[in-house]
């Protein structure tokens, strides 16, 4: 007997409500590193080995991660040199995209340090507040707004000529180094959690961008963060 998919779905309709009810979203907002760039050739990393992809499998089927990285994404500035990266703009559609969302992990900063934003440490954090509050706006939910995990970025090494990206100077360096008591600032402030990506993470051969053990690392701090904030 050949039973239709919409006997199959009245039949099973508790099963997937009670999965829809309990599975846990988690967006990851953040610049090449959440993209998962590849400091040695310059392609992508696998899945398997971006910190979203070992995330997933740390925290297993009962949470879905969406992974939402550009390459010199920024949080509120606009790049002369590659259009379209300021993050702010993208918020309300992504919104609307995915939600609900239990969680929204936010790590930003990287590209903001480009020496023609000669934007200072403070601003820095401040622009990646405003990414808070965006995410926080109710207004795009029509239910409640998710928890904030804000990520200072890992510290771009001082030796930023082998990045190969335009913008990175040793005033680029200095910044990081400073970034993450002013975004522990900012979460306390907007009532989020905080994580130090520089605290369990370092940039690759390029000086700015993970590699393999720098990825792993990252996702079993986070890992273990997300546990605590949702659990």
């Amino acid at each position: 007997m050949v039973i239709s998919f919409i006997d199959f779905i009245i039949k099973n309709a508790g099963m997937i409500m009670d999965m829809k009810e309990t599975l846990k979203t988690i967006l990851c907002f953040g610049d090449s590193n959440t993209h998962g760039y590849n400091p040695n050739d310059g392609t992508r990393w696998p899945y398997s080995v971006r910190w979203t992809g070992i995330l997933q499998k740390e925290l297993g089927n009962e949470f879905h991660i969406i992974e939402e990285g550009l390459g010199g994404r920024t949080s509120v500035f606009d790049d002369p040199l590659e259009p379209g990266r300021k993050g702010i703009r993208d918020i309300p559609m992504l919104i609307e995209t995915h939600k609900p969302l239990d969680l929204v992990i936010i790590m930003l900063g990287t590209n903001d340090t480009k020496n023609w934003f000669s934007a200072s440490p403070a601003a820095i954090a401040a622009g990646c507040g405003k990414i808070i509050e965006a995410f926080q706006d109710t207004k795009y939910y029509g239910s409640e707004k998710p928890e904030i995990l804000l990520v200072s970025p890992i510290h771009i090494g001082p030796d930023t000529e082998k990045s190969g990206c335009a913008g990175f100077d040793t005033t680029s360096h200095e910044k990081t180094l400073q970034l993450a008591p002013l975004y522990k600032v900012e979460a306390d402030r907007h009532g989020a959690f905080f994580l130090d990506a520089a605290s369990v993470a370092e940039s690759g051969i390029d000086n700015v961008h993970l590699d393999i053990e720098g990825h792993r690392k990252l996702a079993i701090a986070l890992s273990k963060k997300v546990k605590e904030i949702l659990n």
